[in-house]
């Protein structure tokens, strides 16, 4: 276990603006595999940064943890309309990911958030707790280890799946579910399926199937995450999804991309493609996974 003051240490790199955003992301990513409620309260503390990036993560990081201590600090982003969309919508699925019936109603009540990517993402809380509710179980474990904001669908066959993926006239949920049926078969026509989804849908939608390519780390999909990051029209929401994942596929085809893209206009696609080129060169170390090493602290 970790003593007291090497948590300290950790955190106070998390909520050090003068350190490198990379730094911060590894400090950010041992305080979750740590676990408890001090390193709970050291990553609640960073949401006063001006990253929305960061603070995306932040969030991301306390729904991954399933710890119900988060629940007040994740209710206090998602309420307060002075936080970017993309910050309050990660605040909105971790609450989902928790899974604690008490936040139903908050959750319902911003479902109807005028911030379409807001609102959608608390329908989809709504309707995951609602699923557990009625199947008195969780889901099936997750390949990569994530608490994923839909169900898997149990239909297997990649054609029927991508159809469902593709069809905007339903529920996001099911759609979700499609998506993460897709991820879990894993195979080149199943990535090449999600990669058609960076086509359709809603910003939400499209960055979803940017972080689920990004799990997956094949190359096949290079070509189109390469496409949205490049594309000034898209929303930033989605790009800096595609930065990231291309930063975890940590294929050479990847780094001309993101090393151009580390100087984009929009803050949060450049400092995702700083944090990629970071999560590129510790995939291609001698290492297995990002910020593992950091986690000799729990030995």
């Amino acid at each position: 276990m970790a003593t007291e003051q090497q948590l300290e240490a950790v955190g106070r790199t998390l909520l050090d603006a003068a350190q490198p955003l990379p730094a911060r992301f590894r400090a950010l990513f041992t305080l979750r595999n740590l676990g408890g409620r001090a390193a709970v309260d050291w990553i609640g503390r960073a949401f006063g940064d001006g990253s929305a990036l960061l603070k995306h993560e932040l969030a991301y990081c306390l729904g991954q943890m399933r710890d119900a201590a988060a629940v007040p600090v994740l209710v206090r982003v998602l309420q307060d309309a002075g936080q970017e969309p993309m910050v309050r919508h990660e605040a909105g699925e971790a609450l989902g990911a928790i899974g604690d019936p008490s936040v139903l109603d908050i959750l319902k009540r911003y479902s109807e958030d005028p911030v379409v990517e807001v609102a959608e993402t608390c329908q989809l809380a709504v309707r995951r707790l609602e699923w557990l509710q009625e199947n008195e179980q969780e889901p099936c474990a997750s390949p990569y280890l994530s608490v994923d904001p839909a169900p898997p669908a149990e239909e297997t066959d990649v054609a029927k799946l991508r159809e469902t993926l593709l069809d905007e006239s339903l529920p996001l949920f099911d759609r979700y579910r499609a998506m993460f049926a897709l991820r879990n078969l894993g195979s080149r026509a199943a990535v090449l399926a999600l990669a058609d989804g960076l086509r359709s849908g809603g910003a939400l939608f499209r960055h979803e199937i940017g972080y689920v390519l990004g799990q997956m780390q094949d190359e096949a999909c290079v070509p189109q995450l390469t496409a949205v990051l490049r594309s000034r029209s898209e929303s930033p929401m989605v790009r800096h999804e595609c930065a990231e994942a291309l930063g975890s596929i940590a294929r050479p085809s990847c780094l001309e991309t993101l090393r151009a893209f580390a100087r984009d206009e929009e803050r949060v696609v450049r400092e995702s493609c700083e944090v990629a080129l970071d999560m590129y060169e510790y995939e291609n170390s001698a290492q297995f996974q990002y910020a593992d090493a950091l986690c000799k602290l729990q030995a």
